[in-house]
């Protein structure tokens, strides 16, 4: 009776009717029964993964399959992929709940991915310290390795990061003295020191590789250590990490940075496109989306950059719709400046400004503005680099007082992005407006002070630059136009020294050394010109403008390695070349009548599924009555709500007798079948889960939200339906993609 009156309930009573049942038990429904740490993450079986490379981590465990998973997350760690990690870590806990090792592991993928906030990983080392007694030695020091960088130090209250790090470094450090043959040690001391004592860090590398030649952290480390200093020493690990590891896209993104930093524009787009690839083909598996996974989006706008140094505008701009039109989520990531979203307008915008699409840029709703602090400074920003770039100098005026306006706000947002770049952009459009108006003595200081600024900064953050464009292009450009071809020469040079093998610096050279009669010089920037934009899009301007002066020469690859083609390497294997909607996974159900109910009965309009967990859960009768009561707005979107729990038909049929027809259609679910292909199923805890999916008119799953809360934000329900209605990337011209 209980489950029949509160579905009478749902149907008759206010909202408010609920808040007294939400304080009892009854509300823990849905959550872990081992606490808040495991309500976060993963909450299905891990299956075997392949492409993971091999790091094997003997720990002492009774079950071989222990030892499996446990060798599986060690894998998955090294390449950063610590969501799958930590599901390969709980179920090593599952099967051995006393094994202080599958807590370390847990601890140490929460550390990795922070979801819960640095007190998860806390709580999960401390997990691990209570079950030490039973660890080895060995196992104890990495342990406490671990719990020294995670967890508070009585004798140093307040201390750094990097203080808690030296502390784990030390333990890590008699780990390796302890036990001179474990090069899983040696690969964490490595990952604690990259970047702070990077010589100490190769060196651990390569005793690693001398004897694991193909230890995927040890290559994914060298890449990391050598980054932003030295990047040539990472190139043999650029070339065999990806190979050793296809099968994880942060892995197959790696490479791309290093890549990318010495010129080497070919082999960066193969990489950073097989690993957008192999993200895509990931989401789909597991029925997840950008918004979960915020690599996607670093590595989609990396790799628009990247078909920008090639000249690939139209491809660069479908790639930026692709982030803009991803779906979103209300938990305010959409506003993030690290937001697929967000990733997408800076990408669309940083295209048309480097290509001189400036009516597209100024076009009302080409870029999805939003009405924030950020998107106002680069709207009006980009808006002012249209005017100058069109000749437009009294509305460049109007652009330029908007963005100088906006500084009395800029304290407020002196840590987001755009605050490092207000100073530059202001120092560029003084100097472009100072240009304007033949103030030329003016604009070169201002040019040439923005120009210094950004480069400095560019030299600490290049994965992809934050700024649109190098600075001493534009000061290059600038001497061209004032007839100082030599100066321009010299600005370019620098501009290639912060990107090398630049289109747009190379395309500089050629015209300032011709101009300089410096006709060899010219040649030589001709011929790595060719060669970098040999695919690129035919006509682009800044090419044409160097083939004006006459200058001639074979193309040249200037790389410090021979490069494969890109447009010639096969990708297929890694995934799909751009997101699409997911098929949804079988829908079999029963509606209250017993009779069988699919999801090919609702073709050709969209479906909000809840799975939910009946009756006796009373957050689950507060969503399905606030979803009803959003009725007029799903027949407006032409939609149909489902709501399927195991609440077996006849008291589904009981309940809807009681009080006539609800606003949803509801449905039974009595085995978990659905639920588990719906990914609505704790396989660690056996456990049915919260879950909220939109499904289009195709059939195509557009976004989902489940764990141990349902979802109540019907205005954001709303606003996404809408956008499920509207066409996928429909601001994009049609584009080839490779």
């Amino acid at each position: 009776m209980f489950r029949t009156s509160m579905l009478l309930v749902v149907a008759v009573l206010p909202l408010a009717a609920f808040q007294g049942a939400e304080s009892s038990l009854l509300a823990k429904l849905g959550h872990s029964q081992h606490g808040e740490v495991f309500d976060t993450g993963p909450r299905e079986k891990p299956v075997p993964m392949s492409g993971i490379g091999v790091a094997h981590f003997p720990i002492t465990t009774s079950n071989p399959e222990v030892q499996r998973w446990f060798d599986q997350g060690n894998a998955l760690l090294h390449s950063f992929f610590d969501y799958e990690a930590e599901r390969a870590f709980r179920w090593c806990a599952k099967l051995e709940p006393g094994n202080a090792m599958a807590y370390w592991g847990l601890a140490r993928a929460a550390a990795l991915h922070d979801s819960g906030g640095p007190e998860r990983a806390a709580d999960l080392i401390r997990e691990a310290l209570k079950r030490k007694g039973s660890a080895t030695p060995r196992e104890q020091l990495y342990i406490d390795a671990l719990a020294a960088e995670l967890l508070p130090d009585p004798l140093h209250e307040g201390a750094s990061s990097r203080q808690t790090r030296n502390r784990g470094r030390k333990v890590l450090e008699t780990l390796c003295v302890k036990y001179p043959d474990d090069m899983e040690a040696r690969a964490l001391l490595a990952l604690n020191t990259m970047g702070d004592n990077r010589y100490g860090a190769e060196l651990m590398i390569r005793e690693i590789l001398a004897k694991q030649p193909d230890h995927p952290g040890a290559h994914h480390y060298r890449i990391h250590n050598w980054d932003y200093h030295e990047p040539e020493q990472a190139l043999e690990s650029a070339s065999r990490y990806g190979a050793i590891v296809p099968g994880i896209g942060h892995a197959l993104h790696m490479p791309g940075h290093i890549f990318s930093i010495v010129g080497m524009w070919n082999e960066a787009a193969i990489a950073m496109d097989a690993a957008t690839r192999r993200e895509k083909q990931y989401m789909q598996e597991r029925l997840n989306f950008p918004f979960n996974n915020w690599n996607y989006g670093h590595n989609l706008n990396y790799l628009s950059y990247i078909h920008e140094q090639l000249g690939m505008a139209n491809v660069a701009m479908f790639e930026a719709r692709q982030l803009i039109d991803a779906p979103l989520d209300p938990q305010g990531n959409d506003e993030s400046p690290y937001s697929s979203h967000s990733y997408g307008i800076a990408a669309l915008a940083r295209v048309l400004l480097k290509f001189e699409r400036w009516d597209e840029l100024l076009k009302e709703g080409t870029i999805p503005w939003r009405d924030n602090f950020a998107d106002k400074v680069n709207r009006a920003y980009f808006e002012a680099r249209a005017h100058f770039g069109k000749g437009e100098f009294a509305l460049a005026e109007k652009s330029l007082a908007a963005h100088t306006a906006l500084k009395k706000d800029l304290e407020k947002h002196k840590d987001e992005p755009v605050g490092g770049l207000y100073e530059i952009q202001v120092g560029e459009l003084r100097g472009r407006l100072a240009l304007a108006r033949g103030e030329t003595l003016d604009a070169l200081k201002f040019l040439s002070e923005a120009a210094q600024k950004e480069f400095d900064q560019q030299l600490t953050y290049a994965d992809p630059p934050i700024y649109p464009e190098v600075l001493y292009y534009s000061l290059g450009e600038a001497y061209l136009e004032t007839r100082s071809p030599l100066l321009a020469a010299t600005a370019f040079e620098k501009s290639l020294t912060l990107t090398h093998n630049d289109l747009f610096a190379l395309s500089g050279l050629v015209r300032a050394y011709a101009a300089a009669g410096e006709k060899a010089k010219a040649e030589d920037a001709m011929a790595r010109l060719l060669f970098v934009t040999a695919d690129a899009d035919k006509g682009l301007a800044i090419v044409s403008r160097a083939m004006a002066t006459g200058i001639t020469a074979a193309p040249r690859d200037s790389s410090p390695r021979a490069q494969r083609n890109y447009l010639r390497t096969s990708l297929e294997q890694f995934g799909p070349s751009k997101w699409e909607p997911y098929e949804a996974p079988k829908l079999d159900v029963k509606d209250a009548a017993g009779k069988r109910v699919t999801l090919d009965e609702y073709k050709g309009k969209n479906v909000i599924l809840v799975f939910y967990l009946g009756a006796e859960c009373p957050h689950c009768m507060r969503q399905l009555h606030d979803i009803g009561g959003k009725q007029t707005e799903w027949e407006r979107l032409n939609t149909v709500v489902l709501a399927v729990s195991s609440t077996a038909p006849e008291k589904n049929s009981a309940g809807l007798k009681e009080f006539g027809k609800l606003p949803v259609r509801l449905l039974s679910d009595e085995h978990y079948a659905n639920a588990r292909r719906f990914h609505s199923y704790d396989d660690f805890e056996e456990a049915e889960l919260h879950s909220t999916i939109l499904i289009d008119k195709e059939g195509r799953v557009r976004w989902a939200r489940n764990g141990g809360d349902p979802f109540g934000d019907m205005a954001f329900l709303v606003k996404q339906v809408e956008r499920m209605n509207a066409p996928l990337y429909g601001a994009v011209a049609k584009t080839t993609l490779r």
